[in-house]
């Protein structure tokens, strides 16, 4: 099954950081349970902020970034549980909330039994990422103080493509985006997996490219090699496109800058092996040029058993 929410990049960062968050906080919650607390992850900020000292409601939601609603919510709670109270203020026009006795008791046991058990496997989680992911969250949070999505996004232009050359850290698209068609359509085979598995061995190293191409918003979103098959000749092949960039052209744009690559390389032979099944892209080939050749079915095809099509670029 497709991730739809990580396939769609920067576009689904805050659902999927909200998909985050929630995994997060269900290991959290059970967490309370083991510790006998009767209490929700949502409800940990204003404990946290509440064993400072007495706060306004205001106070308590700033101090976790949550709406005054929400923590008003939450202090209704709190009070339900004999864990917070009403407090005086010498500004009659605020209500200042305390922590009870029970409370106190309460956020003390939290703070040995429940943060540190929770810290612990957050860092263990956090260990395995390069860099300081929070420090990193902290940067999103400044930025979307700065400016919302929404004003962002209305500054922003129409949708633009780019085409992004290869390294090794793109080596993980480049499979990831054709292991994803193909298993779609058909079934991975030797030779697939040996170019997905090695690009830089099998493609860049012979002489060969990869190129992938990224969508504004939507991050990389299709990918295609050069593979260098004898002096002067070449296979386009491992041209694949994710379907959240359906209708922007990207497979287009992708295939005229990988038949410029091509030139740009001395190719004098172009051809590609596919499948009759794949309509939509037979069109896009035959539109920019490739013409059905049976001397290529006949030299190339044995490579792949799905193989029925095979196609000779004459030039648009």
């Amino acid at each position: 099954m497709i991730d739809v929410v990580a396939q769609m990049g920067p576009a689904f960062l805050g659902s999927r950081l909200k998909r985050l968050g929630e995994r997060m906080q269900a290991g959290a919650a059970s967490v309370l349970t083991d510790a006998g607390v009767p209490l929700q992850p949502g409800h940990m900020t204003a404990m946290a902020a509440l064993r400072t000292g007495p706060k306004t409601v205001g106070q308590l939601a700033e101090a976790s970034g949550t709406s005054q609603p929400g923590m008003t919510r939450t202090v209704g709670h709190l009070k339900k549980l004999g864990l917070a109270t009403d407090e005086a203020c010498a500004d009659q026009r605020s209500r200042m909330i305390a922590l009870t006795e029970r409370g106190q008791s309460m956020a003390l046991r939290i703070a040995t039994e429940v943060w540190p058990r929770v810290g612990a496997a957050a860092e263990e989680i956090l260990a395995r990422v390069e860099g300081d992911f929070l420090h990193h969250l902290a940067i999103i949070e400044d930025a979307l103080a700065e400016a919302s999505i929404a004003e962002r996004a209305a500054r922003t232009g129409p949708q633009t493509l780019t085409l992004r050359e290869y390294t090794p850290a793109l080596a993980r698209e480049f499979h990831d985006i054709n292991r994803e068609w193909i298993e779609s359509m058909f079934a991975m085979e030797k030779a697939d997996r040996e170019i997905l598995e090695h690009p830089q061995e099998r493609i860049i190293d012979p002489g060969g490219d990869i190129l992938f191409v990224e969508a504004a918003g939507l991050g990389i979103v299709g990918t295609c090699a050069l593979l260098k098959t004898g002096p002067g000749t070449f296979e386009l092949t491992k041209m694949g496109v994710r379907e959240c960039a359906r209708g922007l052209k990207a497979g287009e744009f992708l295939l005229a800058g990988m038949i410029d690559r091509a030139r740009e390389l001395g190719a004098q032979k172009l051809y590609l092996l596919t499948n009759s099944k794949c309509a939509p892209a037979i069109h896009l080939y035959e539109k920019l040029g490739f013409e059905h050749d049976r001397g290529i079915l006949d030299a190339y095809a044995a490579r792949y058993e799905r193989c029925d099509v095979a196609m000779l670029y004459k030039g648009a």
